[in-house]
C-alpha cells in the first residue's frame, strides 16, 4: 500500500522508542467522545497489548456505554501514573482531554489530526490533512508492521473511527489513502457493512428529534442555517445534550444548505454550538466563540442568546462573502 502521507520519521521512531522503553501505557482521548476519539484509542490499545503482551495497557477516561461496541474503558488508580507513557489521540488541546490525570506521567505525547493550534505535550504527531486519528492510528502500525500486530479488536475500533470520522467516506477529508486503510482493516477482519450500520441506527427519541430539525431549520438566503435546541425541547424528546449527536449532520443533507449550526443549551443556561460546513471553512468563527476545530467540523459555545445572534451573523456573513465571489 502507498503511504498516505508524508510521515516525519524522527517523530514516529521517537514514539516507537518511548513505547518500546515503558512498561506501563496510559492512552486518553477527549471528553465527549466520538467513535473516532473511542476507535483511536482504543484501537492503539489492542495494537499495544497485542505486540507487547508483558506490557501493561490503559485506556482511560469516562465510560460512554453507547460506544461500548468500539471498546472499553479502564477504571485505574493514580499510582499507575507513576513512571507511565501517557499518549493522547484525537484531542487538539489540553482543557479537553478526558482524565485530568493525563499530566501526571512521566513523558507525554499527542497523536491527532486536528489543527495543533494548542500544542502540548513532549512529543507531538500531528497530520491535519488525515481523516481521521484512527486513520493516523493505522499509519503507525504500518510504518513499524514489522514489529506490531494488529489483531481483529483493533481494526474494528479503527474503521469505527475513519467511518464515524468521514461521515461513512462522504467527508472532504477523506482521501484514497482513507479508503485503502480501510480495505487493510477489512481485509485484518473488521466487518464495514455492520460498523456503517451500527454508526447509522437511530434511537427513536433521535428519530422523533430529526423530524424536529428538519421543521424548525431556519436556512438563511445565501445558505446558512441554525437550529436551537433548548433544555425544554430536549426534555419534551427525552433526550440529553449527549443524544444530540445524531441529529448534527441532518441539515447538511439539503440542497440550499452550505454551513449549519446547531445551538444546544446546557445545564447553566449557555449553549454547545457544533457548527458544520460542506465547502466553506468555518474554524475561525468557532475560535472567535471559544471553541475551534477542523475547518469544517467545529464546536464553540454561547453564553447567552446575544453571542448566538452574533454567531449567526458571522455564519451568514461567511455565506455571503463566498457567493460573491463565485458570482
Amino acid at each position: 500500500m502507498k503511504k498516505g502521507h508524508l510521515i516525519p520519521m524522527n517523530e514516529l521512531d521517537e514514539i516507537f522508542t518511548q513505547i518500546k522503553k515503558y512498561s506501563k501505557i496510559i492512552i486518553h482521548r477527549h471528553q465527549r467522545p466520538d467513535p473516532d476519539a473511542i476507535g483511536s484509542q482504543t484501537g492503539l490499545a489492542e495494537i499495544l497489548k497485542a505486540s507487547f503482551p508483558y506490557k501493561t495497557i490503559y485506556a482511560v477516561g469516562k465510560h460512554i456505554p453507547g460506544f461500548d461496541w468500539i471498546g472499553t474503558m479502564d477504571e485505574i488508580d493514580n499510582a499507575e501514573f507513576d513512571d507511565a507513557l501517557v499518549i493522547v489521540v484525537d484531542t487538539a488541546n489540553a482543557p479537553r482531554i478526558d482524565d485530568r490525570r493525563f499530566d501526571q506521567g512521566a513523558k507525554l505525547i499527542k497523536i491527532d489530526h486536528h489543527p495543533n493550534d494548542e500544542p502540548y505535550g513532549d512529543i507531538m504527531w500531528v497530520v491535519p490533512e488525515a481523516s481521521s486519528s484512527s486513520e493516523l492510528v493505522y499509519d503507525f502500525y504500518q510504518r513499524f508492521e514489522d514489529q506490531l500486530t494488529l489483531p481483529q479488536p483493533a481494526a474494528h475500533a479503527l474503521l469505527a473511527g475513519i467511518i464515524g470520522d468521514t461521515g461513512r467516506y462522504l467527508y472532504p477529508a477523506t482521501t484514497p489513502h482513507t479508503l485503502n486503510v480501510a480495505a487493510a482493516l477489512m481485509a485484518l477482519g473488521a466487518n464495514g457493512a455492520a460498523i456503517g450500520r451500527h454508526e447509522d441506527e437511530l434511537s427513536l427519541p433521535v428519530a422523533r428529534l430529526s423530524a424536529y430539525v428538519y421543521e424548525h431549520l431556519t436556512i438563511l438566503d445565501h445558505g446558512a442555517a441554525y437550529l436551537k435546541l433548548t433544555k425544554d425541547v430536549l426534555d419534551q424528546f427525552e433526550l440529553k445534550e449527549a443524544g444530540t449527536s445524531g441529529v448534527v449532520p441532518l441539515p447538511g443533507r439539503i440542497k440550499d444548505v452550505d454551513l449549519w449550526a446547531i445551538f444546544v443549551q446546557q445545564d447553566d443556561g449557555t449553549y454547545r454550538v457544533r457548527l458544520r460546513s460542506k465547502t466553506v471553512p468555518i474554524n475561525e468563527v468557532a475560535k472567535h466563540h471559544d471553541g475551534g476545530g477542523h475547518p469544517l467540523a467545529s464546536g464553540a459555545k454561547a453564553k447567552d442568546e446575544a453571542e448566538i445572534q452574533q454567531i449567526i451573523q458571522e455564519l451568514d456573513q461567511l455565506t455571503q462573502a463566498e457567493k460573491g465571489e463565485n458570482e
